[in-house]
């Protein structure tokens, strides 16, 4: 087993390959309770000393493409955003997304049909400038709810690797994410990736309404910042989950 992996990776082919760049995990905690309304009762909420945690996480992705095949120039690349916590079923500790905002309609609604995830259509900036990302996103979807945000955040610290039984392995170390379809099926798609070269960051938060439409307020708190500069992706088929 990889060492940074806290279980193996699928023996099957993976089905997509993905670059993610300039990405910022937000970190607050929040009250169980508070998760516990939008996630199915098969997945157990995941906590960390007996807290739970919330994820704002802005980001951009490029060579967007199928295994064996070319990017195609208008589904290949673009900011996503997304608001996220940890479940755990089976033994496979994972994502739960609440919401995937991007800036590209096609590929929402490609990933709302294939892969059962709650995306969104936004209008969406990430830009550089010189160490830092200025970010920009606004929910655009039709008759969605809405969100946005705008941050600037950069890295103040050279990359480290998370180590287990720490909050940082915790709250980064995910190798899978759950979702259900609209019938209630739940489903588990694994990923993989190197260790995440993790580093400290700072942000300046403008503006962050991305949980409002939850009903989850965020605690007046600075997060916990990580910063990724850029790391490789590969991606598994959605596989059905049975209670």
């Amino acid at each position: 087993m990889s060492n940074h992996r806290p279980y193996p990776p699928p023996t099957a082919p993976y089905v997509m390959h993905q670059t993610w760049h300039d990405l910022l995990f937000m970190h607050w905690r929040v009250p169980v309770k508070a998760l516990r309304a939008h996630i199915p009762a098969a997945l157990q909420i995941d906590t960390f000393d007996g807290e739970a945690w919330l994820a704002v996480v802005p980001f951009r992705m490029s060579g967007i493409r199928p295994r064996y095949l070319p990017s195609l120039p208008k589904l290949s690349a673009f900011p996503e955003l997304n608001v996220r916590t940890y479940v755990i079923k089976d033994g496979k500790p994972g994502v739960w997304f609440f919401s995937l905002d991007a800036g590209n309609a096609l590929a929402v609604e490609i990933a709302r049909r294939w892969f059962h995830l709650p995306y969104f259509h936004a209008q969406m900036q990430c830009q550089a400038v010189g160490e830092a990302i200025q970010y920009r996103s606004h929910r655009i979807h039709r008759n969605a709810p809405a969100a946005q945000l705008v941050a600037n955040y950069a890295p103040i610290g050279p990359p480290f690797e998370a180590q287990p039984g720490t909050l940082d392995y915790f709250l980064t170390a995910r190798y899978c994410l759950y979702t259900h379809d609209g019938r209630g099926n739940l489903y588990r798609g694994e990923i993989e990736h190197p260790a995440w070269p993790l580093q400290p960051a700072h942000a300046e938060i403008e503006h962050n309404s991305m949980t409002d439409w939850l009903g989850i307020r965020l605690p007046n708190v600075a997060p916990l910042l990580h910063f990724v500069r850029k790391i490789e992706v590969v991606v598994w088929a959605l596989q059905k989950q049975h209670d």
